[in-house]
């Protein structure tokens, strides 16, 4: 097989060997990546390694072992999980085989300076490997699956997933359109069949948490059955985006909030989850979305999980009247998500 493109078995006579690239990039007295002087000398062929790499940009680093090195990809989104979306894939110069077991620190100013994480690693089976494209099957602990990369420009491939994500998953909706409370006078009579949140004034934001991007698209926030999500894009709005994305990775997640502003900062406070890593949610009831996302523990410098009150709907009320807020909204326990919908499960109570 020729040399070009890195793949092939170098003539060392013209090109030296296949790390020179990788040894010209790092100091190996700067940095803790493993920097071997000797040529590299061909393993089994069958190795992969994942790297979660928080760079300059967070991606993933794909490496198969070939020929004695690891190939290398950086992956910005990550594997695609199904079938349905090509990921781009920037084919990057050679790592050595002590790479598949190197996690740690790497300083900054020196080259892809940041924390390098192991994500997963394996087995691979070898389908196909040419200059332009590679298939593969990999067998990790959190990665399994056929993949194909194929070259598009330069360094620039895409990855796509070949085969059915496993069963049960679903694809992340391109567009939820939120829930909406219906107005009512008074805190409903049966207190503990409901729980409570406070009202926040702002505005009312979908998030769609994906390869360790966030997406905010804005929603109709009216507290009647009036109104549609107008589904503005409000990612620059928020400067948190790219923190509580990284903060998530490898999580995929659609959430639903609201952009506040609080003592001055923006804030994204979240109180609602509608797919999570393959699973649509809104089907399931209030109190269980409200557990699973308690469990991803959201909570930074520029967004929140706010608390809710199961029962205590005049406790809630005062609550929101002391803090200077419009009142709160009473959530059915045993309620789904309804999207695009105003529902009396959900109802709008103002503090005076």
């Amino acid at each position: 097989m020729p040399a070009a493109g890195g793949y092939g078995v170098p003539d060392n006579r013209l090109m030296g060997d296949r790390l020179d690239d990788y040894r010209r990039k790092r100091d190996a007295a700067r940095t803790p990546e493993p920097v071997p002087e000797r040529a590299p000398r061909r393993g089994r062929d069958d190795r992969f390694v994942i790297q979660q790499h928080h760079a300059r940009r967070l991606h993933w680093d794909l490496r198969l072992e070939r020929d004695g090195v690891l190939v290398s990809w950086a992956v910005p989104r990550g594997l695609p999980r199904d079938q349905g979306r090509n990921h781009l894939a920037v084919h990057t110069e050679d790592h050595p085989l002590e790479y598949l077991t190197f996690a740690g620190e790497i300083p900054s100013g020196e080259y892809g300076a940041g924390q390098m994480k192991i994500f997963d690693r394996g087995r691979y089976h070898c389908e196909k490997w040419r200059e332009d494209e590679v298939q593969v099957t990999l067998r990790g602990k959190r990665v399994s699956g056929r993949y194909v990369l194929f070259q598009t420009r330069g360094k620039d491939w895409m990855v796509r997933r070949m085969d059915p994500p496993p069963a049960g998953w679903t694809g992340m909706p391109e567009l939820v359109h939120p829930m909406r409370p219906v107005r009512a006078a008074r805190l409903p009579a049966d207190d503990d069949a409901w729980a409570y949140e406070l009202c926040w004034t702002g505005t009312r934001a979908i998030g769609y948490v994906s390869g360790g991007r966030l997406r905010l698209l804005s929603g109709a926030d009216g507290a009647d059955d009036a109104g549609d999500a107008d589904d503005a894009e409000l990612t620059r709005d928020f400067p948190g985006s790219r923190a509580l994305a990284e903060s998530l990775a490898p999580t995929e997640a659609v959430l639903d909030g609201v952009l506040v502003t609080l003592g001055g900062t923006p804030q994204y406070l979240i109180f609602d989850l509608l797919w999570l890593e393959g699973a649509d949610s809104t089907g399931l009831p209030y109190a269980e979305r409200r557990e699973l996302l308690d469990g991803l523990a959201l909570a930074g410098p520029y967004w929140q999980t706010p608390p809710h009150f199961t029962g205590g709907g005049r406790y809630a009320l005062r609550t929101s009247r002391e803090q200077g807020l419009a009142g709160v909204v009473a959530k059915r326990l045993d309620s789904p998500y309804r999207p695009g919908r105003a529902s009396r499960d959900w109802l709008a109570i103002a503090a005076r």
